[in-house]
């Protein structure tokens, strides 16, 4: 391990332009995926955003019991879909409306509006089926005069999130792949270059596991520092988005930003082995 450790600081120094070559090579690769990685993780999380919005609002009669209300409002709260929960009285429908609705307040008079239960439901049942399930649910208190929930909107919505997701996997794996072949192409250069020093090592009696040693090594070192100035330049790049556009995008979590690095490593790892191991079949 000593020895091909040297021998790595050896070609380090021998040709610092190409080592550098292959460590910029592949942080911009990966910087690339960086980029759509972050655009899709802000997609995500306006999403997210928007999702949480979702609601069902039913509608009371009037006249009703409120503790017939409160009755309800427990067995609903038990729906394992439901998240919260909340009762808002006419004159709190009222505040909201125009609240809300600020240019149409002279509208809205006292006794207008019903009063209302607003559900809200956690985050993995706000798809379609499930909304319109819970909705339906609720719909079926004697009380309740109407459910809204705005199907269209969340129909819609849910479409959106699983084209995003689709498209969002298909071109990161496609910009995965392009970084893949420059990565794999630069260290094959760096083969390439110390051919006629592989070629001296079998000569005397080198084995191929001897060989390959030092070129993975060079390619995880090569990797890790790649895929770290990959995460500063996508973190500058955020910084600057911030700047630009005035307000705060979001960045990689901690999980995600150790992946992209060790995604390079292996990547540099792999590459390297791959570029070795075709050049020691041809010698």
């Amino acid at each position: 391990m000593k020895l091909a450790l040297r021998e790595v600081l050896l070609a380090v120094r021998r040709a610092p332009l190409l080592s550098a070559l292959g460590v910029v090579t592949i942080a911009f690769s990966l910087f690339a995926v960086g980029l759509f990685g972050l655009a899709a993780v802000n997609i995500r999380d306006a999403l997210r955003r928007v999702e949480e919005r979702v609601e069902i609002r039913a509608f009371i009669a009037d006249a009703t019991p409120i503790e017939a209300v409160a009755t309800a409002m427990g067995d609903i709260g038990a729906f394992p879909e439901v998240a919260h929960v909340d009762y808002v009285s006419p004159d709190s429908a009222l505040a909201r409306a125009r609240r809300e609705l600020g240019e149409f307040s002279d509208v809205f008079e006292p006794g207008v509006l019903p009063g209302s239960i607003d559900i809200r439901l956690k985050p993995d049942d706000r798809d379609p089926q499930s909304v319109k399930a819970v909705a339906a649910r609720v719909a079926s208190y004697s009380f309740i005069d109407d459910v809204r929930y705005g199907e269209d909107w969340v129909t819609k919505l849910y479409q959106l999130r699983t084209i995003a997701t689709v498209v969002g996997l298909v071109l990161g794996l496609a910009f995965a792949a392009v970084a893949v072949i420059i990565i794999g192409t630069t260290i094959r250069m760096a083969v390439l270059a110390r051919a006629r020093e592989i070629s001296i090592m079998r000569v005397v009696g080198a084995t191929d596991a001897f060989v390959r040693l030092p070129f993975l090594i060079e390619g995880f070192a090569k990797g890790v520092l790649g895929g770290f100035l990959a995460l500063l330049l996508t973190w500058l790049a955020s910084s600057l988005i911030d700047r630009a556009l005035g307000f705060q995008t979001a960045f990689f979590d901690m999980g995600i930003a150790v992946l992209g690095v060790f995604s390079g490593a292996v990547i540099g790892l792999l590459g390297s082995a791959v570029s070795v191991g075709r050049h020691l079949r041809r010698v």
